[in-house]
């Protein structure tokens, strides 16, 4: 019994150490966003875009879109997404999405339609800096980017991390509050110098927009990184 009790008093000082705010809003504002994303459109080329919606906890939700070309000369496209190369120029493609309260969430892509179709030469790296937001080490930058059908997420080796917790995890989240809605990528097994995870599964870059640290046995946060 004496056992017991003492590995209970540890437990209860681990998850009393892993809070650092007596109030968390599990809230998020609601995003829309093109994941794949082209540079150059061809003439007489179609492409599918595909939308992400994230509801006000971060969680993906299928929501009926209406998309539009700022000029049809150049590129139309209907509303499910699919934009055909008219002429060369530059049109701007913009979904929207209706809310409640006549709210919309509305997004746009810039897109140049010339001789042939291109992608990559856009955004193809995010950074962020994590930073701990309870009483335990955690610090360090990295940068997150697309290779082939992976995601990898390089730690810089200014990163450090306290491995006194038990079941310290690394998610992908759209919700820096919780990991409900995350996408668990494994243990934390390095907790001083560069490392790096790599994700399979064809995930686009622009799909997460946090890095999360979690006390996974008693799901409490540890810290994040947003990326930019």
């Amino acid at each position: 019994m004496k056992k017991i009790s003492f590995l209970l008093f540890i437990w209860l000082g681990l998850l009393a150490g892993c809070i650092g705010d007596d109030i968390i809003f599990d809230t998020v504002p609601e995003t829309l966003r093109i994941i794949n994303p082209v540079d150059t459109l061809a003439v007489g080329d179609t492409v599918a875009f595909k939308l992400l919606f994230t509801n006000n906890i971060g969680q993906e939700e299928q929501r009926t879109a209406y998309w539009s070309s700022s000029d049809e000369t150049i590129v139309t496209v209907d509303d499910a997404g699919s934009a055909i190369g008219i002429s060369k120029g530059t049109a701007t493609l913009t979904a929207t999405v209706d809310l409640t309260n006549g709210i919309s969430l509305k997004t746009s892509l810039p897109l140049v339609v010339d001789a042939e179709t291109t992608t990559g030469g856009g955004e193809n790296q995010r950074r962020g800096t994590i930073k701990t937001t309870s009483t335990y080490e955690l610090q360090g930058d990295f940068v997150v980017t697309k290779e082939g059908s992976e995601l990898v997420i390089e730690i810089a080796d200014n990163y450090e991390a306290t491995s006194a917790l038990p079941g310290l995890y690394v998610y992908l989240s759209n919700n820096p509050n919780s990991k409900e809605n995350a996408l668990e990528i494994g243990p934390v097994e390095v907790f001083k110098g560069a490392h790096n995870y790599r994700v399979d599964g064809d995930i686009a870059l622009n799909r997460y927009d946090y890095l999360l640290y979690y006390c996974k046995p008693f799901n409490v946060k540890v810290g994040d990184g947003k990326m930019e």
